[in-house]
């Protein structure tokens, strides 16, 4: 069972950097939109790619809520051993 939850510790760390690295990009998009005129705003937000960024900002905010009951159980795990 260690080895088991030495691999759920080996996946919170990744998920948790996958996340640090998304939010970061998403502090850049925002403040490289600062910068963005009006028209420029308008085409970008109007294109297919922004639709899929909005769609993963939302499945971020799932994946969110899923690792803080991942943590949650493994320190259930952690206080077996």
């Amino acid at each position: 069972m260690n080895r088991e939850i030495e691999n759920a510790r080996l996946a919170y760390t990744i998920i948790q950097s996958l996340l640090k690295t998304q939010e970061a990009t998403n502090d850049l998009l925002a403040l490289m939109a600062q910068v963005l005129d009006e028209d420029v705003t308008k085409a970008l937000t109007a294109t297919s790619e922004w639709e899929n960024y909005l769609e993963a900002k939302r499945e971020l905010e799932i994946t969110k809520e899923r690792i803080e009951l991942f943590v949650a159980e493994l320190k259930k795990l952690d206080k077996e051993f």
